[in-house]
């Protein structure tokens, strides 16, 4: 959610910015901002002006109750002017609610740099990391799980229904070691571990999601206002909620391990086995909250971060910046991780940096005090530190041998009691 005073003192840049993300039919509600608050601003002034005839007719009362002169005339005027100021204002509150209605489906401010474009298919690709692997005739991991009984689709969808998955063996042993091996790297670089609650209240959620994301993404928990969590970053997220912080208390830089859940009801859904799309995984989140001047300092530390963690696991990736109608309207600029998917020759999603700016912190209520006292909105930023489910099938579909048996990267070997190789002949 952006501030009324940028509409106030620039509506052409909201309204440039809208254009930039192809959302037409929310110019015109820019203007009807901008006639709101200027209605509200003289409900405001007339408010104020009330309050102070107020303050000069109880001087008045109290000088002619001195002098004994007669008073109901001005008692009368200072009793009617308190049910004036109330009616003025229950109308002012009701313009402003509907004013932060409107503000909320506004856009945030995009960044200069992000990509012109529509859709997914006009995103950047901006830096390759890795060569892709020459493997001839590529197993999917779900062949390599199934041939070296790593994955049963068959018990999980006995026990749980489609789009769950049960792991065995080396290959469950991997996902710890992905785990343990993301946390110990996101504490080494500086960021607070966490351990949040797997249920979030539905204020948190609203400040985090959209109300359609809400819909198609989260799980009810039933006669509760409680929702499993799609990622940490949102209880982590939800822990400042209208909280007022020091400027030196910032940057808060936090990272977290959860199971996350989501329903994925829609365009993507849920119809194939495999560990690419579930409606459970485990996942790293790491989150930054700061002043604004270092924004995009750490937005560049978070995407750099994703780069050397993905690098050291040995799997071709590259950056994938979003374009300006790709982006969800409260991010200022994000970018894609992709990795490489040998039989599709393809890259995929495996993690997302994101920077709100002020957008999240407006709806949540998150300030801070800067050095002059003035009270200022932070900026949040969050990204995938690691899914494991993702990272698991970047490992073994690109690191797989030709007997079906998958190496382990070497910053992995020392959570696998120092294995290697896993699976193959052997199926070990």
């Amino acid at each position: 959610m952006i501030g009324i005073e940028v509409v106030r003192q620039d509506p052409g840049l909201v309204k440039a910015n809208i254009k930039r993300k192809f959302q037409l039919e929310k110019v015109k509600i820019v203007d009807k901002i901008l006639e709101k608050d200027e209605a509200w601003r003289k409900l405001k002034g007339q408010a104020d002006a009330l309050r102070a005839d107020r303050n000069k007719v109880s001087k008045e009362i109290s000088e002619a109750k001195k002098n004994k002169k007669d008073v109901k005339v001005l008692l009368k005027k200072a009793k009617e002017i308190p049910e004036k100021i109330a009616g003025l204002e229950s109308k002012a509150g009701k313009l402003q609610d509907e004013i932060q209605e409107m503000l909320v489906s506004i856009p945030n401010l995009l960044h200069k740099d992000v990509p012109a474009g529509k859709n997914d298919k006009d995103n950047k690709v901006r830096e390759v990391i890795g060569k892709p692997p020459a493997i001839e005739k590529p197993k999917t991991h779900i062949e390599l799980g199934e041939m070296n009984g790593w994955l049963d689709f068959q018990a999980s969808s006995e026990i749980s229904g489609n789009g769950f998955y049960v792991l065995k063996g080396d290959l469950a042993l991997l996902n710890q070691a992905l785990i343990s091996y993301a946390r110990d790297f996101m504490v080494k670089k500086g960021y607070e571990y966490v351990e949040p609650p797997l249920m979030i209240r539905s204020d948190v959620l609203k400040g985090v999601y959209t109300k359609a994301e809400i819909e198609t993404m989260s799980y009810k928990i039933d006669g509760e206002d409680l929702y499993l969590i799609a990622t940490s970053e949102h209880p982590m997220i939800g822990m400042f909620i209208g909280k007022m912080m020091n400027h030196t208390q910032l940057p808060v830089k936090q990272t977290a391990y959860s199971m996350c859940f989501r329903r994925e009801i829609g365009s993507h859904g849920i119809n194939e086995k495999g560990l690419w799309r579930t409606h459970q995984f485990n996942k790293q989140e790491m989150i930054v909250l700061c002043h604004p001047d270092d924004s995009w300092k750490y937005y560049e530390e978070l995407l750099k971060l994703s780069k050397e963690l993905f690098k050291s696991l040995e799997v071709p990736i590259r950056e994938n910046e979003s374009c300006a109608g790709d982006l969800s309207d409260l991010k200022a600029r994000g970018s894609d991780l992709e990795i490489w998917r040998p039989v599709e020759k393809i890259y995929q999603e495996i993690t997302s940096v994101t920077n709100m700016t002020d957008a999240q912190a407006r709806l949540l209520g998150i300030k801070f005090v800067d050095k002059d006292n003035e009270k200022k909105f932070v900026h949040t930023l969050n990204n995938t530190a690691i899914a494991t489910s993702r990272a698991l099938v970047g490992i073994m579909e690109n690191l797989q041998q030709k007997d079906g048996s998958v190496k382990i990267p070497k910053v992995l070997q020392q959570y696998m009691q120092g294995k290697k190789v896993i699976g193959g002949a052997g199926k070990k």
